[in-house]
């Protein structure tokens, strides 16, 4: 029996072209997304926009979509144009993997999208990734900046994931 938030799951292996599709697909999203973005002041601390669609890849594609573009969205986007800046590299590359690893094992356990196990998913990719932050930089203000100014972002990785994750059924 199907749920309202049950999700039809595509797990995708490194040998099928589908998944550098997908990767590709999500990475332009975490490309686009943070432009807009930074047409407002703050609008990338605020609005968290480079981990958005990592979240809706891995969830839905499986980790190997998810890591793809984890990784390939930061490196980009700060070749491209700068932002992130370079310095700032490993702690938002820690914590894309982190949210590529946490979303893929909560959809195949849950095999569901729903708002709690989201909810759940952004939480601990968060607070995990807070903790490596903290080793990496030994920053508390860099730690808490994506609590503190990043808080839209964070329910708009939550509500905004949970609702294209129930329309990609």
């Amino acid at each position: 029996m199907q749920t309202d938030n049950s999700l039809n799951l595509h797990r995708l292996s490194l040998s099928e072209w589908r998944t550098y599709f997908y990767a590709l697909l999500f990475t332009a999203g975490n490309i686009l997304f943070p432009q807009i973005c930074h047409l407002i002041p703050d609008g990338g601390h605020i609005f968290l926009p480079i981990y958005f669609f990592t979240l809706i890849g891995a969830f839905r594609y499986g980790w190997r979509v998810g890591l793809l573009t984890a990784v390939a969205s930061p490196l980009v986007n700060s070749l491209l144009f700068g932002m992130p800046p370079v310095t700032a590299l490993p702690a938002i590359m820690l914590k894309s993997v982190l949210l590529a690893l946490f979303a893929s094992l909560a959809a195949e356990r849950s095999r569901s999208a729903g708002l709690i196990t989201i909810g759940c998913v952004v939480i601990s990719y968060q607070l995990v990734g807070m903790a490596g932050e903290w080793l990496l930089t030994g920053s508390a203000t860099a730690v808490l900046s994506d609590i503190r100014l990043g808080f839209p972002g964070l329910l708009i990785q939550i509500f905004g994931g949970w609702g294209l994750l129930r329309m990609m059924k």
